[in-house]
């Protein structure tokens, strides 16, 4: 590449801050640092040799071996699978063992302190082996400029349809920094290609993300430094892909975003458009699985949403974080509705939707949350028993509001985690299931290793016996036993594997002309086939 592509300087955030760096200008940028030298760093006292990676003289780009770990929400999921395939295709060998990879790719989550002190961590691992690193995701995207990362190549969220560039040249012994927003007459896009290869983690499903960024400002969240405000990818792009992974074998799709419900606001279109769009895709034995959604985004969609729910070929679960019981805690969390509004989704869909799963979420311990207001919060899982609670402490995210506010004592915080839990461990979801039969899609093996795993429609979690022959297949299960996250079921009947050309009926009737016309096509062409075998 000739020499005025390239620029050397000490901060690649000032660049990206100056220059638009797009899929139209990629071809004319590549972006160089100082190489990178070996470090010694203390740790408990003690010296320890912290090699780094040192580049080898020459190298043939394609040829090495690379590790992906990935950490966070399945949006993270899906741009690592999207990263493993372009890499893959350039060439390159993937590997889970992390000691004989030649660099190591971290995909980063932000949402809490474990999870980014987990990345740390693996960085510190790669480092003390003298690997090339490369860190992608909403920690490096949201401070790319945190001690534990300098001297790192980051790919931005949106700049993943570049990570062959960014790995080649950190293979070299060059640190590259992409960060730039995807933008189109002034509005954000939903990021990268949705048309990219992919390696899927588990190949019977593709997950699908339907748009980037949110529209909330919460006030604990810090997802959105990364992630920026809402971009949603065009209903046909998204359409195009749901029917391509189809033809590649899928059997069930995850719509994903940090907010499903708001998707395509800022285009004028909306999330039931969408879906409508969607369903008459999905073939005979696939499943659609909805993402996270916010309450906001959907109060005005419920109609349409039970409609949705209800398809044959939709699971009948949704999953809508309220996070407090308390309208005081949610007012000063900025999440713009109330308990009862929540209620009144919850209430509406199990109402019109049979089998309806509502899963949500909590944060104990919030800055301002009282114990009056966390008894609110009890009252509200009391009277709900949510099958799918995901209960968590508050953890101060650096540059967020709350942050700033004063905090909980943490053996309260601790005690208030405690007292909910207790509550979630206290009824049994799923025991009242015994004895039912449901159609399960089976799309994974258990950890155990001994059982596999599929879904009912409501997406409970259903046991299955290993039987590798069931993978893909819906199969009719009479549920045995229960525990508190599953049921396990014995075999009834096997289904066929799910046929990538026999697609879901119209979510509409087609016009009354067109419905009529088909008993006429039937008889023409009964008589053409008797004409055919007078003729034999």
């Amino acid at each position: 590449m000739p020499s005025a592509c390239n620029e050397i300087i000490d901060d690649i955030e000032d660049l990206i801050a100056s220059q638009d760096i797009s899929p139209a200008n990629k071809s004319r940028q590549t972006v160089t640092v100082r190489k990178r030298v070996k470090k010694t760093v203390v740790k408990d006292g003690d010296e320890t040799e912290n090699r780094g990676y040192q580049a080898p003289a020459s190298i043939i780009p394609g040829t090495q071996t690379i590790y992906i770990k990935t950490w966070g929400c399945t949006h993270n999921s899906s741009d690592s699978e999207y990263m493993a395939g372009q890499l893959a295709s350039y060439g390159y060998t993937l590997t889970d063992d992390k000691t004989e990879a030649d660099l190591w790719l971290l995909n980063s989550c932000t949402v809490k302190n474990p999870a980014e002190d987990h990345f740390r961590n693996e960085i510190d691992a790669a480092r003390k082996l003298g690997k090339c690193i490369v860190v992608a995701g909403c920690v490096s995207q949201g401070a790319p400029k945190s001690e534990f990362l300098r001297g790192l190549s980051i790919i931005g969220v949106q700049q993943i349809d570049r990570v062959v560039e960014v790995v080649e040249e950190s293979l070299k012994g060059n640190s590259v920094r992409l960060l730039g927003q995807k933008k189109s007459a002034g509005k954000k896009l939903g990021g990268a290609s949705l048309s990219l290869p992919k390696v899927r983690r588990n190949p019977l499903i593709e997950i699908i993300a339907i748009s980037t960024g949110c529209l909330n400002q919460c006030t604990y969240c810090k997802t959105k430094h990364a992630r920026g405000d809402l971009g949603s990818y065009r209903p046909d792009d998204i359409v195009s892909r749901v029917a391509e992974a189809f033809t590649e074998g899928v059997c069930e799709i995850w719509l994903t975003s940090e907010d499903t419900g708001a998707y395509g606001r800022d285009i004028g279109t909306s999330l039931p458009e969408l879906l409508w769009k969607i369903v008459p895709e999905i073939p005979d034995g696939c499943m659609l699985r909805l993402g996270m959604t916010n309450p906001p985004y959907i109060l005005e969609h419920l109609e349409e949403m039970a409609k949705i729910l209800s398809h044959p070929r939709v699971y009948s679960f949704l999953h809508v974080p309220v996070q407090s019981g308390s309208d005081a805690v949610l007012s000063d969390m900025k999440r713009e509705y109330s308990r009862k509004e929540f209620e009144s989704v919850v209430e509406f869909l199990t109402e019109r939707v049979p089998g309806m799963t509502i899963a949500t979420d909590i944060i104990c311990g919030f800055p301002t949350e009282t114990e009056a207001d966390f008894e609110e919060t009890m009252t509200l899982c009391s009277k709900y028993r949510f099958p799918s609670l995901f209960i968590n402490q508050f953890y101060p995210r650096s540059g967020t509001p709350a942050a700033r506010m004063e905090k909980v004592p943490p053996q309260e915080v601790k005690k208030r985690t405690k007292r909910l839990t207790e509550l979630f461990h206290s009824y049994q979801p799923y025991s009242k299931n015994i004895g039912n039969v449901y159609d399960v899609l089976v799309t994974e093996e258990a950890h155990d290793k001994k059982h596999y795993v599929g879904h009912n429609k409501a997406y409970q979690q259903v046991l299955i016996p290993h039987n590798s022959e069931l993978l893909g297949k819906v199969v009719k299960v009479k549920i045995v036993s229960a525990t508190r996250h599953s049921m396990e079921g014995e075999i009834v009947k096997v289904g066929p594997t799910a046929a990538v050309v026999s697609k879901a009926p119209p979510l509409a009737p087609t016009d009354s002309k067109q419905m009529t016309a088909y008993p006429v096509y039937l008889v023409l062409l009964l008589i053409f086939l008797r004409f055919v075998w007078g003729l034999l």
